[in-house]
């Protein structure tokens, strides 16, 4: 059994993969791995973390634990000029979404706090991708670099409005639609270039990206467990 982590400053995602198949997925703090460690049955493990992670409580378990890097063996290629500064987690989607359409081209949008663009060819080589503010940050942005607009949070409703007719509006249509025509701009841009792409859409920002907006039309894909199909992936490749 594979234990797949991925473990951000506040909260780790897990799951179980047995070979191909996932069997259970979670969500605990980062304080909570040495529980989680011990009430799961996993034989191996591998980490996908941004910043320093405390393994203690896995690697004391004596079984074997990979921490991803861009120098971990991957079923697919690496085209970056700065491969070292590539984040765990887009290698693993990367991955995924290899696994899930091999030899095909695929464009992967992770909408985290970060939203990030990544392009993987038929050939399976990551050709890199982009770097947005998530939705969220741009939303503490405006409000903490100005000095009257206001912070809005959980916003819903009216998520498609491009001419706002006040200050809140205008804020939604500048964060929301606006964030949607880029992505959107980014699907269309590689689809030109390379004819069919698949678009796999994950992170905890997905469904806003893609409920009432334009990204729902474009024929995508939602896999909110992408990260950890990819990590299973490398795993794999890492015990050979």
């Amino acid at each position: 059994m594979n234990l797949t982590l991925d473990i951000g400053n506040t909260r780790t995602k897990w799951a179980l993969f047995q070979e191909n198949t996932l069997t259970d997925h979670g969500v605990t703090t980062t304080e909570g791995l040495a529980h989680l460690c011990g009430q799961v049955a996993w034989q191996r493990a591998i980490v996908c973390a941004s910043g320093d992670a405390d393994l203690r409580p896995l690697t004391l378990t004596g079984r074997p634990v990979h921490l991803l890097s861009h120098s971990s063996k991957l079923p697919i290629a690496i085209d970056y000029a700065t491969p070292e500064t590539l984040g765990a987690d887009r290698i693993a989607s990367a991955c995924g979404a290899w696994r899930l359409h091999p030899h095909a081209n695929s464009l992967i949008i992770d909408a985290g706090t970060c939203i990030t663009v990544d392009f993987v060819d038929a050939s399976g080589t990551y050709r890199g991708g982009a770097i947005l503010p998530g939705i969220d940050m741009k939303f503490h942005a405006l409000h903490t670099f100005t000095a009257r607009l206001p912070l809005l949070e959980n916003v819903t409703g009216e998520q498609n409005v491009v001419t706002g007719r006040s200050t809140d509006q205008s804020i939604t249509a500048g964060v929301l639609t606006a964030t949607r025509f880029a992505v959107e701009g980014f699907v269309r841009h590689y689809r030109s270039l390379y004819g069919q792409v698949n678009v796999l859409v994950t992170g905890g920002d997905a469904e806003r990206l893609i409920e009432e907006g334009s990204l729902a039309r474009l024929t995508v894909e939602r896999h909110p467990n992408l990260v950890m199909t990819g990590l299973n992936e490398i795993l794999k490749e890492n015990e050979k």
